[in-house]
């Protein structure tokens, strides 16, 4: 509940404040007094977006405070997650600053918060229609929005998972859209991988083979020298080349075998202690000649083995021109694009299994649809009827409220349309439907939208019958109405001001008026008033001030508000039989 506000620089208001009560209270005044700035406070407290306009000409800043009592737990849980502090009669006090600027600031129980979460704590605490609110109950979306509202809990599960079902439909169908979109640069790459393995196939490199290559074809290049060097050493440490001379024993193991047979016939320990090295020396020696005995067999026996190695050498190279720079790096190549063959070859498949996800997840989501509308149709059943009651006793007569869902046709089966029963629907984040608010003039006649059929008037009076409806019978809440009842008169306005003070009972109401037979219902009456007074450049300057009536004061405030009467005798009686007939049928409530 809104217990107080305190406005400063703000339009028309120099500085006001007032206190509110539960119950109806009403808000009156001249046409410029600055009834409107104590709702645009509202708004701004709300987290409505700031206007530098609005801030008073030569303030610097406009300042708006509000003092709340707070009901329910989601104010609870922004209260806590916000630091603020309530103050120690359990109020919380709300304050939203804009500069001249046009910047702005919010805080909350002393403490500096964002301004959408001032709007969501306030949000909980106000609920704001003005004559905006009636344009928009015109357009299709907020009639929906009105339904669902109405559908509260009966609605949430089901609207949560068809968005849920949307959501994942949307997502598949788009990866399938790019896959698909790529198909093209799939097949060019796949070509390009193919090529190349079929190249390097046909080559078959070897893991070091350039290197290996490398080093015979610089052996090769100079094969007689190398050869006469090996057979020459091959002879000295053996004997066994091809020109030795057996019978010489010439050779490294013939003289270290002579050695070895003088040294065993020795009876001397200091010789004999030296066969073991000659030992070692001939296996050592051994090795070495059976090494340069392999290396002499493995020499070409002419140059066309060279021209082999040379044409071999060729390949590997054209192959590292492309594809890496060594033949490891080729064959590492030749790995991964086998891998991303494989993988690019599981994609037709992978399409069509993905185009297969992308169908399920449509299927789920028109289930989830036609269950949504199932709820809307139901409770739309019960609005209108509920609504139409609100009508009848706001002096409307036989009009009723027909509530429609009806398909949201699509004109092309594009990214977001699914068909249901054979019909191309829109698949929005809401669900397929639309719905419309019909409105029947009387008993038999043809429903016809509101936006077609209803004068101002009735407007007013349908959105504040379907405000009155949303509202519930459970209170706490404070309800905000400014001039909802434009362009009624007469015995429609009595109704409202009787429906508005029936509501009060439930609810703290507030409400902006022009009308004297709605101000006559107000448990409290607060006026506007307006002052005039010259400025330093001679220009005259407006002061609003907000003042609390007693029950004389109301009387002449009723009477100005009837026909501008004043305290004129007539008026006075006038407003008197208006204000005690009002205070009589609110005893009755």
């Amino acid at each position: 509940m809104l217990e107080e506000i305190s406005i400063s620089g703000l339009g028309v208001i120099d500085k006001a404040g007032a206190e509110f009560h539960e119950g109806l209270t009403v808000l009156t005044g001249e046409t410029g007094a600055g009834k409107t700035m104590v709702v645009t406070s509202l708004h701004l407290l709300s987290g409505a977006r700031a206007d530098a306009g609005r801030v008073r000409s030569g303030q610097s800043r406009a300042v708006v405070e509000g003092r709340f009592r707070t009901t329910g737990a989601d104010a609870a849980e922004v209260l806590d997650a916000s630091g603020a502090e309530l103050d120690e009669d359990g109020t919380v006090i709300a304050v939203r600053t804009v500069n001249a600027d046009g910047r702005s600031r919010a805080h909350l129980g002393g403490r500096s918060v964002p301004v959408g979460l001032l709007g969501q704590f306030t949000s909980g605490q106000l609920a704001i229609h003005g004559q905006n609110d009636q344009l928009r109950l015109l357009r299709s979306e907020h009639q929906r929005d009105a339904l669902d509202r109405f559908s509260a809990e009966a609605i949430t599960k089901p609207l949560k998972t068809y968005r849920e079902a949307r959501e994942r439909w949307i997502t598949l169908a788009d990866q399938l859209r790019d896959r698909q979109a790529n198909s093209r640069e799939i097949a060019q790459e796949s070509d390009r991988l193919k090529f190349g393995l079929d190249e390097i196939d046909k080559v078959a490199p070897q893991p070091h083979e350039d290197e290996e290559i490398a080093a015979t074809v610089r052996r090769l290049s100079d094969l007689e020298t190398i050869r006469t060097a090996a057979v020459s050493a091959l002879d000295a440490v053996t004997g066994a080349g091809p020109d030795a001379d057996v019978a010489s024993g010439s050779s490294v193991l013939d003289g270290l075998g002579a050695a070895r047979t003088m040294l065993e016939t020795q009876a001397d320990d200091t010789l004999r202690a030296l066969l073991p090295r000659i030992e070692e020396a001939l296996t050592v020696v051994g090795d070495i000649g059976e090494e340069l005995s392999s290396f002499v067999s493995g020499l070409p026996v002419d140059a066309a083995e060279l021209e082999q190695l040379l044409q071999r050498q060729a390949e590997l190279k054209s192959l590292v021109r492309k594809y890496a720079p060594d033949i490891d790096g080729v064959i590492g190549w030749a790995d991964s694009a086998r891998s991303r063959l494989a993988e690019i070859g599981d994609s037709s498949e992978s399409l069509d299994e993905l185009a297969v996800r992308v169908t399920a997840a449509r299927e789920d989501v028109a289930a989830a649809a036609v269950k949504l509308t199932k709820v809307r149709v139901k409770a739309a059943k019960s609005l209108a009827s509920k609504v139409s009651s609100e009508l009848t006793g706001l002096a409307m007569g036989d009009a009723q409220l027909e509530v429609s869902v009806v398909p949201d046709d699509s004109a092309d089966s594009g990214r977001r349309a699914i068909d249901i029963d054979g019909r191309t629907l829109h698949a929005g984040s809401h669900g397929v439907d639309k719905v419309e608010f019909g409105l029947t003039a009387h008993a038999g006649a043809q429903a016809r939208p509101i936006a077609k059929s209803a004068s101002g008037g009735e407007l007013s009076r349908v959105m504040l019958a379907l405000e009155v409806v949303l509202a519930g019978p459970g209170g706490g809440s404070t309800m905000v109405f400014d001039e909802v009842d434009a362009g009624v008169g007469g015995r429609a306005a009595v109704e409202i001001g009787r429906r508005l003070a029936k509501l009060a009972r439930a609810h703290q109401v507030i409400v902006v008026t022009h009308l004297p037979q709605v101000a006559a219902f107000a448990d409290n009456h607060l006026l506007i008033g307006k002052q005039t007074s010259a400025g330093k450049s001679k220009s005259s300057r407006v002061t609003s001030s907000v003042e609390v009536l007693d029950r004389d004061e109301r009387v002449a405030e009723l009477a100005r508000m009837l026909a501008g009467l004043g305290d004129s005798d007539t008026g006075r009686a006038h407003a008197e039989e208006l204000l005690s007939t009002a205070e009589n049928e609110k005893t009755a409530f």
